[in-house]
């Protein structure tokens, strides 16, 4: 077995491993998680209490 061989393999398994990523990503059972990620900059943050009277505060 020479470089050329391991590097043969090296290239296929990164390839099936690129794959395997795409479909994972792609896949309809993971579309309403990533639907849900895609969303959280948009959704607004619970302060705890003590910041939240800070910050309702500083606005009045």
């Amino acid at each position: 077995m020479d470089i050329n061989d391991i590097r043969s393999i090296l290239t296929v398994l990164a390839f099936a491993t690129f794959m395997g990523i795409v479909v994972w990503a792609y896949s309809r059972r993971r579309r309403a998680a990533f639907d849900e990620a895609a969303n959280l900059p948009f959704t607004e943050d619970e302060l705890p209490g003590a910041a939240r009277q800070r910050k309702e505060g500083k606005a009045s």
